[in-house]
């Protein structure tokens, strides 16, 4: 039973969240012969504040790339 935890920043839709689902299903389907009824997939959506990248928090390096 293939569990697979994704996290990401804050902001996609369920319609990107659908696609990533059916992505990563499909993925261990092909490549190791998975069932996708016996396939869990939980997505974490995580504040950019509380996610550090290059040192930084994403929300400030964001911020720091748009100036």
């Amino acid at each position: 039973m293939p569990y697979v935890n994704v996290q990401i920043t804050k902001g996609a839709t369920k319609s990107q969240k659908a696609e990533i689902v059916k992505g990563i299903t499909n993925s261990l389907v092909r490549v190791l012969g998975k069932k996708p009824e016996h396939t869990h997939i939980v997505i974490q959506e995580i504040e950019e504040q509380d996610w550090g990248f290059a040192g930084l928090l994403t929300d400030e390096w964001k911020k720091q790339q748009s100036a």
